[in-house]
Order: C-alpha cells, then sequence, then structure tokens
C-alpha cells in the first residue's frame, strides 16, 4: 500500500506516539489547577509552547492553542475583522484560492457588512505582491493569504506580500497549515503578524494546532467559557495532545532540509514520468511548490473513477482537500487557476510522504499511465476529442 495522501492527514511519527502514550498516563492534571498535578501539566503546556515559537522565530506569549487550522484560521480572521471595524476599516484582501477555513469565513463577515476581495490566481498557481499592493485602500484591515496551497501545492511569496502589508500597516494573516514543519518559516523576518498551524499535517495529533498573532494584536473569542490561553481561548488544553505537537514539529523541522531534497528528487520523477501522459498538464508552478506536491489534469475522465481505481492498485490519492471531497463540483484551486470545469473534474493530487521510495515512485507512474488509458478507453468525452468533434484544451 502507497499512502500518497499526506496533505490531507500524516500519520503519527513513532516518537509522536511514544510522547503522546507516556504523557496520557503521567501527565493528565489540569493545568490550570494549583496542586502540584495542575502545575505538572501547566509546566509542560508552557514548554510546547516555547518549542512551537522557537520553531517560527516568535515569541511563547504570542502562540494560543487551538483545535487546528481552521480553528485558528477563523480566530485570526475575525480579530482582524473586529479591531478593524473599531477603526472603521472594514475591507479585507484575499485570494481566490484559500482553504474553505478562510473563504467561509470572509463570506459570514461579507454578510457583517465587510467588503472582501478575492484577488485572482494566476496560471502558475503563484499570487503577485503587485496586484496585492495594488488592491490595498485607506479601509484595508486584513490581507490574508496561503502560505502554500493545500491542493496544487504553491508556494506563495509570502515575504514580499508581508513587508507591503507592513508599510501599509494592514495586517497580514496566512494559513501556513501545509507549511508548518515542511518550510523554513520566520515570522519575524517574513512579517507575518498571524499564522495558523495544524498537528496533523506534519505527523502529530489530530485535533491540535496552533495560531501565532503578533505582540500586540488583540484576539477576540471565537470560544468562551473561561480564562485558559489568557482568556482568548476557552477549554481545558489538552496538554499530552498539545505536548505532542511540539516533539512532531521540532522532530519535523530536524531534518527539514534532507527530507526536502529527497522528496524534490522524487516529486520531479512522478512528475516527469506523469507529464509524458497525452493531453495532461501539470497544476501550477513547477519549481515553486511544496516538495511533496504533485497534481494534475487529465482530459476525457473523472477524478473520483481514477481515485477508485488507483485505490484498487494499492495507492491513496486525493483530487483536491478532503474537507470538500464529498462534493460534486470540480476543485475552487483549479477554477481560480484558469482550468475549465471538464479538465478540473479530472484531477489527481499526489501528496508524498518521507518514506517513498523509487520503486514505489516507478509504479505510481505506471499506475496512473494504466488507469487514465483504460478509462479514456470507454470514456464518450475521450471519444469526441480524438475525433476531432470536440478541441482538446490541454
Amino acid at each position: 500500500m502507497i499512502y500518497a495522501d499526506n496533505a490531507a492527514t500524516t500519520k503519527m511519527s513513532d516518537k509522536a506516539i511514544e510522547v503522546m502514550t507516556e504523557l496520557l498516563k503521567s501527565t493528565y492534571g489540569n493545568p490550570s489547577s494549583l496542586y502540584e498535578f495542575g502545575q505538572q501539566a501547566k509546566e509542560v503546556l508552557e514548554h510546547a509552547r516555547e518549542d512551537i515559537a522557537s520553531v517560527i522565530g516568535a515569541s511563547p506569549r504570542d502562540i494560543t492553542f487551538t483545535s487546528g487550522g481552521s480553528e485558528a484560521d477563523n480566530q485570526a480572521i475575525v480579530s482582524a475583522a473586529t479591531f478593524g471595524k473599531k477603526r472603521g476599516k472594514t475591507h479585507i484582501i484575499s485570494t481566490a484560492f484559500e482553504h474553505h477555513a478562510v473563504l467561509h469565513t470572509l463570506k459570514k463577515l461579507e454578510k457583517e457588512g465587510f467588503e472582501v476581495t478575492l484577488l485572482d490566481v494566476h496560471e502558475d498557481g503563484l499570487v503577485r505582491p503587485s496586484e496585492v499592493e495594488s488592491a490595498i485602500r485607506e479601509d484595508t484591515c486584513l490581507v490574508t493569504v496561503m502560505y502554500a496551497n493545500n491542493e496544487i501545492g504553491t508556494i506563495q511569496p509570502i515575504s514580499e506580500i508581508g513587508a507591503i502589508c507592513r508599510s501599509h500597516g494592514v495586517l497580514f494573516h496566512t494559513d501556513a497549515v501545509q507549511a508548518v514543519g515542511h518550510l523554513p518559516i520566520d515570522v519575524e523576518k517574513e512579517n507575518i503578524d498571524m499564522l495558523s498551524a495544524s498537528a496533523h499535517k506534519f505527523h502529530g495529533p489530530k485535533g491540535t494546532g496552533f495560531l501565532y498573532a503578533r505582540k500586540g494584536i488583540n484576539l477576540t473569542n471565537i470560544i468562551e467559557g473561561g480564562a485558559q490561553e489568557r482568556g482568548k481561548r476557552a477549554g481545558t488544553e489538552n496538554v499530552p495532545a498539545i505536548a505532542t505537537m511540539a516533539e512532531a514539529l521540532k522532530e519535523s523541522v530536524s531534518r527539514i532540509d534532507q527530507t526536502s531534497a529527497r522528496l524534490t528528487e522524487v516529486r520531479d520523477r512522478i512528475i516527469e514520468g506523469i507529464g509524458n501522459i497525452p493531453h495532461s498538464a501539470l497544476n501550477g508552478d513547477h519549481a515553486k511548490r511544496l516538495p511533496s506536491n504533485i497534481n494534475f489534469c487529465f482530459e476525457g475522465i473523472e477524478g473520483e473513477s481514477l481515485l477508485l481505481l488507483l485505490d484498487d492498485k494499492g495507492i491513496q490519492a486525493s483530487s483536491g482537500s478532503a474537507c470538500t471531497s464529498g462534493s460534486l463540483d470540480p476543485s475552487h484551486v483549479l477554477l481560480a487557476i484558469g482550468r475549465v470545469h471538464d479538465v478540473a473534474h479530472g484531477s489527481l493530487r499526489l501528496s508524498l510522504g518521507e518514506d517513498i521510495t523509487d520503486e514505489e515512485s516507478d509504479y505510481i507512474v505506471k499506475s496512473v499511465s494504466e488507469v487514465v488509458t483504460y478509462l479514456r478507453s470507454f470514456s464518450p468525452v475521450w471519444r469526441d476529442l480524438e475525433s476531432g468533434k470536440t478541441a482538446h484544451i490541454l
């Protein structure tokens, strides 16, 4: 079995499982309690906060623990909107290919009177900093642009966008769920005001994440009920999961160069092989993408059938975000970069794990080619394309 859907979730590392198991047994106190067991848990919690902060170049006091990336995105955006509204600033800039945790939050804010500008994303899947700057107005309170796209893997020019926002006095948030643990990040050097992350994307446990918010940013509560996390996120902290997240993050970052080099080599090997399939196209820039990400479109097939047949061959993959896997609509990310509906329906995302072998990568290429050929053999859409009745797009 080849698991190639690491953008959806990663398996917990052996070290993370070991740490979490031990903490579940030994550190079960409530970190808000004053007695010894509580204070032991508090010490573990704060140590995890320090470890996470050090990885992204932040101060521990600027880290708030959440249930994951979606909650962190929500809190960051709502906080910026609340602060902006108090100053008469109700304009937000984002992009058309953000994660739905961002897009749906922005839709909600539009109903509350905010104006949202969604920048077009170019065919290469990259945001242009100059277009961000051109969109900034006197009443802009926030720019939110994801660090790396969860479907096509393109890495955005975060430092340049952050510098532009800083020069205009506009808060800058980045959904870095796909980037943290896989790319070197320094929130100070990159002018990032707020950043969201989720543990299960870097071999930590599900249901745990964090929000970085620069000193001076007053977070708006979206969960009420207690004084945990400096009063900004109610609910007893999941100390074992949080400490395990910190351990998984340190472990991922400790080998980031080695992992990146290896995955880039395998990624390019697979891209070259799949690219030989007629009327296929790589989605997003070839070089400015996550080392683990491969995303292709194929004319004349449906992505769902492709995934099911690959599953029969022992390859676990996806056609896009796991958060929208129940939708019959084509990927909003692929539509945003200019893919037409018919082509966007025939997409494949492979997100590789560090343990993939050359033999497995060759098997992926062989299997994808076989399945695409098989599906096209009885596709009326492909028959029309090949006969010239319909013009090829790719």
